[in-house]
């Protein structure tokens, strides 16, 4: 395990990781999840072996601290992810984002663009207020008083169910509550517009059981590659991991 800090109090970002050849992959979870539990089993697979990997955990989730003073807005992990891979020297890296992470893979790659030469975006959140649900489940909807010591998170992980729930309950309620809010505020500019505007290579992975994607000709007109997946969910590489192993192959 390796860790460095993210903020001016000292508080650590940590990630594991495995040896292998440059460009490095790095995973980067979702709200409420934990980069190892979602992607191991991808990154283990053979037609992803030898590269060095990254599984990193976003502020207030998994391993990493969860500070009471730190906003956990989409920029502010994008920055903590920053300063994990600046630590880990890591350049050119390709991305694979699920969900928040996927957003917060977009906003690091706006802001820092060295650190980033390929994205793959499972079912990263774009605009403000994502209508995919799956995007906050009701976090946002409380007062963070009520979410943080009043019964939500209590409720939110009832409604969540087991799965989700099962990495969702190591994660802080206050940054869990913090993160969601940020990630229905969205950023300026949007993180579609962020997506749009890169010269990176970029994949977009939509579930097909999600829907269809809003704006996906948009998308495919700036030069997005996207991927609807079959007999796939929000979690694609649960539902359809040979899908998914192909798409981050390239």
């Amino acid at each position: 395990m390796r860790q460095t800090p993210f903020d001016a109090q000292g508080s650590h970002i940590r990630w594991t990781e495995t040896a292998g050849a440059e460009p490095a992959r790095v995973y980067v979870h979702g709200l409420g999840a934990a980069s190892t539990v979602y992607h191991a089993h991808i990154a283990a697979r053979p037609e992803l072996a030898g590269r060095r990997t990254l599984f990193v955990d976003l502020p207030g989730h998994g391993i990493s601290d969860r500070p009471a003073d730190f906003d956990y807005t989409l920029e502010r992990h994008a920055d903590a992810l920053a300063a994990a891979l600046d630590a880990a020297g890591v350049s050119g890296a390709e991305i694979i984002g699920h969900s928040m992470g996927g957003s917060v893979a977009i906003v690091l790659a706006h802001r820092r663009s060295d650190l980033v030469s390929r994205l793959v975006v499972t079912e990263g959140n774009l605009d403000p207020y994502p209508g995919i649900p799956a995007g906050s489940s009701g976090i946002a909807s409380y007062e963070e008083d009520a979410y943080v010591s009043g019964g939500g998170h209590a409720r939110v992980l009832a409604k969540v169910g087991p799965l989700w729930a099962a990495t969702m309950r190591l994660a802080d309620p206050l940054a869990l509550h913090r993160s969601a809010t940020g990630l229905v505020r969205g950023t300026e500019p949007t993180m579609r517009r962020m997506l749009e505007d890169l010269k990176v290579e970029r994949v977009y992975l939509q579930g097909a059981r999600s829907g269809e994607l809003a704006g996906r000709e948009d998308l495919m007109a700036a030069g997005v590659h996207v991927v609807e997946v079959p007999d796939a969910g929000h979690n694609v590489m649960f539902d359809n991991p040979d899908a998914f192993v192909a798409a981050v192959a390239g």
